[in-house]
């Protein structure tokens, strides 16, 4: 097993626990700038990886959290369905477009943070 992996996958189940999302976000750009995966690759490579975690940080949120489990049903279609598109999506797009869609979610996101 290789260190930097395991390095990797700790960041990443971290941000995705601590945010309850947030995961995929760090794991694609540690894939990119780590283990140097093109961006398809590390796209692809991260929504396998987040479903697993996703289930566990939930698990552990509905133990320790009061969550609201009617959306939640609702939520889950809904995201799967996007899931679906997204990753129909993703094979279709260049690198330069994936790149400059990820970044503008990331500014989006990092703005929506500060306000």
């Amino acid at each position: 097993m290789e260190k930097k992996n395991v390095c990797m996958g700790i960041l990443t189940g971290f941000a995705n626990g601590l945010f309850g999302s947030g995961g995929g976000t760090v794991g694609v750009l540690l894939l990119e700038k780590w283990k140097k995966l093109e961006a398809h690759k590390s796209h692809a490579t991260i929504l396998a990886i987040i479903l697993p975690l996703s289930i566990l940080s939930a698990l552990i949120y509905g133990w320790k959290v009061d969550m609201e489990w009617g959306p939640v049903a609702l939520l889950s279609l809904g995201g799967i369905a996007g899931g679906y598109a997204g990753a129909s999506w993703l094979k279709k797009l260049s690198n330069a477009w994936l790149h400059r869609i990820f970044g503008a979610c990331m500014l989006a996101a990092a703005v929506r943070m500060m306000l």
